[in-house]
């Protein structure tokens, strides 16, 4: 509403007043001139009423009433809490009554006579000021309700906002500055440059910084230490504040923690055990077995996918066995060719074949009173398998070309990632060897299988490589940790680490996004895109969830076998064996006998 002449003609008007003939002609008046509703009083107490139970405009009373004086009324008006203009009218104007009237907060005090103009321009005057007194009341509320609303979001935000002005005075601070600062709310202090945190000195630089160059400092990172001797990575944006006159009158700094998360302390579940790192009901499964097993002097046989850490299980029963002291011995069947293995494992004299040219000992002696790790095990020959069972029976063995027999001390620890049930059914491995092995059976579960760690182990790979890289990296945008969540991960942990890898490599800014990530992981989350993967709950529109494109994705196998492993590789490396081994992490020698087994063509996948 513009503010001129122009009134609310429907404003409600009562007017009090004890001669008839007045109240008549003021009332003829305002209704001439378009004003209404017009209510009026002949008696105090019959104003009293009306006012209790109406809601004015304006109110005009003469100031001589029978009984209470019209004074008397604009008392009980303000005492009430009303604001609406009120004009006194007297016959017998004097300083007391005019003085008691403005005391009581009236609009304006008229002497009678009282003509039409005069009338109808005070009462235009009074209705103009009331539109601007409820103007600015509703203004003031809306400023305050507004300033409510921005002190809840200022003191509810997670990240720390700290205002300073040009002298390093703390003009205001919310909860979780306060909390990160420790401020003693007893004994605040007021200015920054007497903050003994590493926070307030960081604050303070920064400040001074924007100050002095009169533009935003972003992005800059720095290490907090905790009270628990812990470290928060905090990563701050300092902005220079202008006032009215675009003068410099402070700064606001904002601060958030991009501290790497962790899995849950309370929960009483251990998220890292012995190089694992997982705090999934699968893996605490594990954990226990290993811990209990491990101080059994009995052979182990580790059981699980490629990638799923059976070294790390073998490292960590060793670690948890009375033998801890002495070094883990390592062998890998796989990777060494079959007329070596077996020098390799027992040993040999100088001589016992050609190209023995010195004497050699095999792991098993140095496995003495150690433990010794026989990783892909089921890959081993028939003659291997016999020799083994032997030693396993008996403790002893001969290496190649002795005649005396060396009998040792040593724990057996053995991993493979086939099925051996199925290689003893074909008869492709001796079923005495394979119970003398599995006089305990851990399982490592598939990645596929704890979608619930994947977070956690991704952000360790983060940490992990961030310092090796040397990148600024501190976080996973959520599309790319959903796309790692809902990912099939046939090489499992190992594929994890490595693509983790990738995408430290590739990042240039603070956060690893979807891009970053290979092809086939990319592609699976745009499916999830379009597709919903599960049922909307109640609260979710159906609509929402609707795409006009459908695709038709079959779902994967609950199992993957090494033979649908291999394939699977091939695939991804359009029959290049080269890239297949990569993407498997094994040898390229270690692909060709595999592919062997299983009567894999690589010229299928070209």
């Amino acid at each position: 509403m513009q503010h001129n002449d122009i009134v609310d003609k429907n404003a409600r008007i009562l007017i009090v007043d004890d001669e008839a003939s007045i109240r008549l002609t003021f009332e003829m008046f305002l209704a001439r001139d378009g004003y209404g509703p017009i209510t009026t009083a002949a008696t105090f107490d019959e104003a009293l009423h009306i006012i209790q139970d109406h809601e004015f405009d304006l109110i005009i009373s003469d100031v001589v009433l029978e009984g209470p004086r019209g004074t008397d009324i604009l008392r009980k008006i303000r005492e009430a809490g009303l604001k609406c203009p009120v004009v006194m009218i007297t016959g017998f104007p004097n300083l007391d009554s005019a003085a008691e009237a403005v005391r009581y907060g009236a609009f304006d005090y008229i002497p009678k006579p009282i003509n039409k103009e005069t009338l109808l321009r005070f009462v235009r005057q009074a209705l103009q000021h009331w539109e601007l007194e409820k103007e600015r009341t509703t203004l003031i509320k809306e400023n305050e309700k507004y300033k409510r609303y921005l002190e809840v979001i200022f003191s509810s935000v997670r990240d720390a906002i700290i205002t300073i002005d040009n002298d390093m005075n703390i003009v205001q601070l919310n909860n979780t500055a306060k909390k990160w600062m420790a401020y003693d709310e007893a004994n605040p202090l007021t200015n920054i440059r007497n903050w003994p945190e590493d926070m307030g000195r960081t604050c303070m630089q920064e400040a001074l910084q924007a100050l002095k160059d009169k533009k935003e400092v972003r992005d800059y990172h720095f290490e907090c230490h905790r009270p628990d001797n812990n470290i928060r990575m905090i990563s701050m944006n300092a902005s220079p504040l202008l006032d009215g006159q675009d003068e410099f009158s402070g700064v606001v700094i904002i601060a958030r923690d991009i501290t790497l998360p962790t899995a849950d302390e309370n929960s009483g579940n251990r998220n890292q055990f012995h190089g694992y790192v997982g705090s999934s009901l699968a893996m605490q499964s594990v954990y226990k077995l290993i811990e209990n097993v491990g101080k059994v002097d009995t052979t182990v046989l580790i059981c699980g996918e490629s990638g799923t850490g059976k070294e790390l299980a073998a490292e960590a029963l060793h670690a948890e066995s009375p033998r801890r002291d002495a070094p883990l011995i390592k062998i890998d069947c796989a990777a060494i060719p079959e007329d070596l293995l077996e020098s390799e494992l027992f040993g040999h004299l100088k001589g016992a074949f050609t190209g023995a040219d010195r004497y050699r000992q095999g792991r098993l002696l140095q496995a003495d009173h150690s433990t010794l790790f026989l990783d892909e095990i089921g890959d081993i020959s028939p003659r291997m398998q016999l020799r083994l069972l032997r030693f396993l029976q008996e403790k002893i063995f001969t290496p190649v070309g002795q005649d005396t027999p060396i009998k040792v001390d040593v724990r057996i620890i053995a991993a493979t990632n086939v099925n051996l049930i199925e290689k003893v059914r074909t008869g492709n491995f001796r079923e005495d060897l394979y119970y003398r092995l599995k006089v305990v059976e851990i399982n490592l579960p598939p990645l596929r299988d704890r979608i619930g760690g994947i977070p956690l182990l991704a952000y360790h790979f983060l940490s992990l490589f961030r310092e090796q890289l040397k990148r600024d990296i501190h976080g996973i945008s959520n599309q790319a940790m959903n796309a790692l969540t809902t990912y099939y991960w046939p090489g499992n942990v190992r594929e994890l680490r490595h693509v983790i890898e990738r995408a430290c490599v590739l990042c240039e800014g603070p956060t690893i996004s979807l891009e970053h990530f290979p092809k086939e992981i990319r592609s699976q989350q745009m499916q999830q895109d379009i597709i919903p993967a599960v049922k909307p709950a109640d609260n979710t529109s159906e609509q929402a969830l609707q795409c006009t494109t459908t695709v038709n994705v079959s779902p994967l196998p609950p199992y993957i076998s090494e033979k649908d492993e291999l394939i699977d590789a091939l695939k991804r490396a359009r029959g290049n064996k080269s890239k297949a081994a990569h993407i498997l992490d094994v040898d390229r020698s270690t692909l060709y006998r595999k592919m062997k087994r299983h009567e894999i063509k690589p010229d299928e996948f070209i």
